[in-house]
């Protein structure tokens, strides 16, 4: 087909999903576009500094290429700098800091508008992660500048009076961290106990931390209102009152539904307002666009990971071809 800026596959979403994608319609001869709101695998550029990926490096490989570290689980760092090799190896046509704006199709193409460009596709293939909006708390105070819902280094928290809030991966972290940079850390936690899917090399650092009152925590509470010098906690004792300088809100991350819902994708209002897609296939209630990754789960945020969610780009090319 003989048009400006028209391809086979549009990608939206330059993680490692969408790469992968770009590799596996590139394998089967598609002409593709991976466009991307930030930098390449931008949501991981934003992860911690030191963070440390749960998964061995092998199941963070795409592109059948190794990714090779002298650590049981690759860093942040070395992610990047692996994704970037990937995407330079196969010279993909990649798109970064370009937003895609909307998506319409019309006479069985869609028409792609986005903060630089027009594109024309013949499928899309949504891979955008879950990263980019933060769960509220809804309480007195979130919109100071304080309150943080996105945590990177723990230097810049040094002789602080941190509180973190929440029992994951994230929170746990970076409680860990601030405490080693010489921050008083004070935790809260909405259940009972830590969270049964911190990464078990943590799990008895944090034990003990909290279990030597190095790391001050507070289960079964929540944080209820913020100012500029204190926080208040909700304890199942009453309310609390105590000095704060930061509070690190790591309460978990959503998908974009207002973008999906304006391109077209049905999702339900009740939880987890999964989209709507066949599981077999990817592709959404729009016939040839897809979902791919993460973003699937809605708000089952746990539900997909780069490891078990790779393998949609070869379900969606599958189909694809199939359907051609």
């Amino acid at each position: 087909m003989q048009m400006d800026n028209y391809y086979d596959i549009l990608i939206v979403g330059g993680g490692p999903i969408g790469i992968a994608c770009g590799i596996e319609a590139q394998k089967h001869n598609k002409s593709h576009i991976i466009i991307e709101k930030g930098c390449l695998v931008n949501s991981l550029y934003h992860y911690p500094v030191n963070m440390t990926f749960f998964s061995s490096a092998e199941r963070l490989e795409i592109g059948n290429t190794p990714f090779v570290t002298t650590n049981p689980k690759p860093k942040r760092a070395e992610a990047l700098e692996y994704y970037r090799r990937i995407e330079q190896k196969f010279n993909l046509n990649t798109h970064l800091f370009e937003e895609v704006l909307a998506i319409q199709k019309e006479e069985g193409l869609f028409k792609v508008q986005t903060n630089k460009d027009q594109y024309t596709a013949k499928q899309v293939i949504v891979a955008t992660g879950f990263y980019d909006i933060p769960m509220l708390m809804d309480i007195p105070g979130e919109e100071l500048p304080k309150v943080k819902h996105y945590y990177d280094d723990p230097h810049y928290y040094a002789k602080q009076q941190v509180l973190v809030v929440g029992a994951s991966n994230s929170s746990i972290d970076a409680a860990l961290e601030t405490f080693r940079k010489g921050a008083q850390v004070t935790l809260v936690v909405r259940g009972p106990a830590i969270s049964p899917r911190v990464k078990y090399w943590v799990r008895p650092d944090i034990d003990n931390r909290i279990a030597f009152g190095e790391v001050k925590a507070y289960f079964n509470s929540c944080l209820s209102r913020v100012t500029e010098k204190e926080a208040y906690i909700q304890t199942p004792e009453g309310e609390i009152c105590i000095p704060n300088d930061f509070v690190l809100a790591l309460t978990g991350y959503r998908p974009n539904f207002q973008f999906l819902r304006k391109i077209g994708i049905e999702i339900p209002e009740e939880k987890p307002m999964i989209p709507m897609h066949n599981p077999e296939t990817m592709e959404t209630n729009v016939p040839g666009l897809y979902l791919a990754g993460v973003v699937c789960g809605g708000l089952n945020t746990h539900l997909w990971f780069i490891e078990n969610s790779r393998i949609h780009a070869q379900m969606i090319l599958q189909h694809i071809i199939q359907q051609a």
